[in-house]
């Protein structure tokens, strides 16, 4: 609140009524500073060069009627008037309230000493009229403001009740739905949503506590039947006092050729990823004609593989990469004569040395093809041992990617338990024996005590 004392502008003629006035304001302390007119031309003269807070005037002056200083009541910056008169008449005090004065007071005695009452009543009404007047007038420049941006706007510009009722949607509504603004005023907005999306936009209708914006999409249907994808920000307008939303505002857009656009390619994505996945097959599917003695251990170990890794925690995506590192485990074998892969005994030291190339030969052959890069742990590595005794590298421990320290676990187990022309498969108590043994030696301990649990649980 401000120090400065409140200036008003006491329009008198009558020397006794003016200083009557003039005194019971200052009886009231600093509150008021009154500068007297005794004429409409000398009130004049003083609202040029000074702006009072409030005008208080008798009603006949020797130059005319102070009805002349009443100001435009739409304007909340003008100057409220007090008038009075010395004698009452009721056609005189309505036609100067309708005419904007703040109040009519007839003089007495009374009525001048209670003057200061009176401006401060009058203050207040007033300022509580301007504000009501300002807040009007914003509301009807920015109702204007938005009509103009909604009128011209491309996008489907909508003003909805809480409940989802339409008071407000602009032309755009024509091009995009093919409904004109009338057809879609009152409409309730899920009346126009595909059942499928009903649930998501309801969700932000329950939940409209906030003036976040929100941005969804949803199919809404057209007036020729089909259903068109539309994406549209939401926000709820808050009550200021209560904080409760009072209507939702929204603007719209057809995204329907973007949605075909991203199906098409998710699709080929899809065809893509199919094609990949039969060529990987393909490969594997040669090497096991070629490897006899080894078919359908791919598809074991890789069925194995993916059941563990989930429940280590694995992305899908990286499932992806390890479903396909399993499969080309043994890619690298393609490049070993025959003579050597195709053997029934034992390998010699020199066949055995060629036979440790095949996870640098699969290296070589995989990673140039850019989307099997990311599963080249396992058919790199997976011959790597705990303790640094395995193949290519002699890579110890954790230095090992965890996918090939897995799958070795998995790869030892298949080839244990399947027979082969040099031997018969070995009793699950023996391989479960033979991985206890060398966990912490050959395999990561940990992976080992996982795998084992997996082993009891799923019987294998």
């Amino acid at each position: 609140m401000s120090d400065e004392p409140i200036l008003i502008l006491l329009v008198e003629d009558e020397d006794p009524h003016a200083e009557l006035i003039q005194r019971a304001f200052e009886d009231q302390g600093i509150e008021f500073k009154i500068h007297r007119a005794r004429s409409l031309s000398e009130a004049r003269d003083h609202m040029r060069d000074y702006k009072p807070r409030l005008i208080i005037a008798d009603w006949r002056l020797p130059d005319g009627e102070s009805m002349e200083l009443l100001p435009n009541h739409r304007d909340p910056l003008a100057t409220p008037i007090i008038l009075m008169t010395s004698y009452g008449n009721e056609r005189i005090a309505v036609e100067a309230l309708k005419s904007g004065a703040l109040d009519y007071v007839v003089k007495s005695p009374e009525s001048m000493l209670d003057m200061p009452h009176a401006a401060r009543k009058a203050l207040d009404q007033w300022k509580a009229r301007s504000d009501r007047i300002r807040i009007q007038n914003a509301l009807t420049e920015s109702e204007s403001q938005f009509r103009l941006l909604a009128e011209n706007a491309s996008d489907m510009i909508a003003r909805l009740t809480t409940y989802g009722d339409m008071i407000y949607i602009s032309p755009a509504c024509k091009t995009i739905l093919g409904r004109a603004p009338e057809e879609l005023q009152g409409v309730n907005i899920f009346d126009l949503i595909h059942e499928e999306d009903r649930a998501v936009i309801r969700e932000l209708f329950d939940h409209n506590s906030t003036d976040a914006t929100y941005t969804v999409t949803f199919r809404a249907s057209h007036m020729n039947g089909a259903y068109i994808w539309l994406e549209t920000s939401a926000r709820a307008v808050l009550d200021p006092n209560t904080k409760k939303a009072v209507e939702i505002q929204s603007a719209s857009r057809d995204i329907t050729e973007r949605k075909r656009a991203e199906e098409a390619l998710q699709q080929a994505h899809k065809q893509l990823s199919e094609a990949y996945e039969r060529t990987i097959e393909g490969w594997v599917r040669a090497l096991d004609l070629r490897d006899r003695e080894t078919e359908g251990h791919t598809q074991r170990v890789t069925e194995i593989t993916l059941k563990v890794a989930k429940q280590l925690g694995y992305s899908s995506e990286e499932l992806l990469h390890i479903h396909r590192g399993a499969l080309l485990h043994d890619m690298g074998k393609i490049a070993i004569p025959d003579e050597i892969l195709q053997k029934p005994g034992p390998l010699n030291d020199t066949e055995w040395e060629k036979m440790r190339r095949h996870p640098s030969y699969a290296y070589e052959m995989l990673s140039r093809i850019e989307y099997l890069r990311p599963a080249l742990d396992i058919p790199f590595y997976h011959h790597e041992r705990w303790n640094g005794s395995g193949y290519p590298h002699g890579l110890a421990g954790r230095e090992i990617p965890l996918a090939a320290r897995l799958f070795a676990i998995v790869d030892v187990w298949d080839a244990l338990r399947s027979d082969r022309p040099y031997r018969k498969e070995l009793p699950r108590e023996q391989v479960i024996e033979y991985l206890r043994e060398n966990s912490g030696l050959l395999f990561d301990p940990d992976l080992v005590e996982v795998f084992l649990k997996f082993v009891e649980t799923h019987q294998l």
